[in-house]
């Protein structure tokens, strides 16, 4: 049978055995009629609390956060008519539009105008955050367990402040979206390394689909509920990337119903776990890096068996990517196993050892083989992954060695589902 796996911008046709191929994805919902008035509808509408309309006053200083470029947020919908919005009561010239970078890299020139358009680009200022300038950053305190908190300056002294993102499931912090837009989005690097801790990451709650009592969402839900945000903007969107829902209005009520829509959508039961998983990393955007595709590997993850294969196909247009410490963690060491004890036996966090810490779990529990067009074989070995130029051929030669009984499971959208066994 022929499966088309989300990849790049175009897709990934592979062949695998008819009677012995279980496509696990997303229920399919049909993008909604009118999506800009569902939206709307959210923001004049709110699932809880005032309408945003009613939550800015003339002469206050307005700051909005979105996703970067990682992220296939509907930017360009959703942003202009918040925007619309505030101009009823405020300057445009009051508003900032802040790009959620997290620790990653900044956004492009290029990359803000196809991610938000002209309709934004040309009418308000577009920043990008940078976790690692102090002068972008103001001190809130220690808030949560712990966490020492530093935001986007521009963010903590605006009078509004409105988050807008999508929601769905998250490897360790339960799901994307709502309090995510603040921290470890806006957030100081020193922020986003205890967030992201060893011992967070590996409590077993820090997973996909739960939030509380995961100890990566708890102190993101707190940092938010400490320093404020005035209004939320979520949407859930189907596997063509086109909005379904929207929910807006105080920020937990907001976030709270959109994960339940998306748990309905991407959170799918199997029966067992299997001896082969071929996932993807959900295409372009998220498929653009090595590090990003981390997510698809964790998702097959949940439902391979201990010893099994994972083959991931993710295009990584962006490499591993050169900046950061992924690709350096991964090489300091012989072997994933040697990685996660060189993480529990470290002091202090390092900028991106949280995914090098789940790639490494996902490996001590699987053989990972990655399907990539931008990065090579001896490119990948560095980094303790094989490569495969043809997965069908990959995922025969598998099942044929564990035998007539052995079945695969496929994730065409990757980590847009979130398999579990069940």
């Amino acid at each position: 049978m022929e499966v088309r796996l989300a990849y790049g911008d175009h897709g990934l046709l592979v062949d695998l055995p008819d009677g012995r191929t279980d496509v696990v994805a997303p229920l399919h919902v049909t993008a909604a009629r009118d999506q800009l008035g569902v939206v709307r509808a959210a923001l004049d509408a709110p699932v809880a609390g005032p309408a945003l309309g009613d939550v800015v006053s003339p002469g206050q200083r307005v700051a909005i956060s979105v996703c970067d470029i990682t992220r296939p947020q509907p930017r360009q919908l959703v942003v202009p008519l918040i925007l619309d919005q505030l101009q009823r009561s405020i300057d445009l010239d009051d508003v900032v539009v802040l790009v959620a970078t997290g620790t990653h890299r900044p956004n492009s020139t290029e990359e803000l105008e196809r991610m938000l358009g002209p309709a934004v680009m040309g009418r308000v200022r577009v920043v990008n955050h940078d976790a690692r300038d102090p002068s972008q950053l103001a001190w809130c305190g220690t808030l949560g367990h712990r966490v020492p908190v530093w935001l986007n300056r521009r963010w903590v002294e605006a009078d509004v402040r409105v988050t807008t993102g999508f929601v769905e499931p998250h490897f360790f912090a339960g799901f994307s979206g709502g309090p995510k837009m603040v921290a470890p989005g806006l957030a100081g690097l020193g922020t986003v390394l205890t967030l992201h801790d060893a011992a967070r990451i590996d409590d077993p709650r820090a997973t996909w689909g739960i939030t509380d009592g995961n100890p990566v969402h708890d102190d993101i839900r707190a940092i938010a509920a400490a320093t404020g945000v005035s209004f939320d903007l979520d949407v859930v969107l189907n596997d063509e990337h086109q909005v379904m829902a929207a929910f807006g209005g105080e920020l937990f009520a907001a976030h709270a119903a959109a994960c339940r829509a998306s748990a309905a959508v991407a959170m799918v039961p199997v029966p067992t776990r299997y001896p082969v998983v071929v996932t993807s990393n959900g295409g372009y955007p998220l498929d653009q890096n090595l590090y990003q595709s981390v997510k698809g590997m964790s998702a097959a993850a949940q439902v391979v068996a201990r010893g099994g294969l994972i083959v991931c196909a993710a295009e990584c247009r962006d490499g591993f990517p050169d900046h950061g410490n992924y690709r350096a963690l991964l090489e300091s060491e012989r072997s994933p196993g040697d990685l996660l004890a060189a993480i529990a036996g470290r002091r202090e966090t390092v900028a991106d050892q949280w995914q090098v810490q789940i790639q490494a779990q996902v490996q001590t529990r699987a053989d990972v083989v990655m399907h990539t067009d931008y990065l090579s074989d001896d490119d990948l070995e560095r980094v303790h992954l094989r490569q495969t130029a043809d997965i069908s051929a990959t995922v025969a030669a598998a099942l044929r060695a564990r035998g007539d009984g052995a079945r695969v499971c496929v994730l065409p959208e990757g980590p847009m589902s979130a398999p579990y066994v069940g």
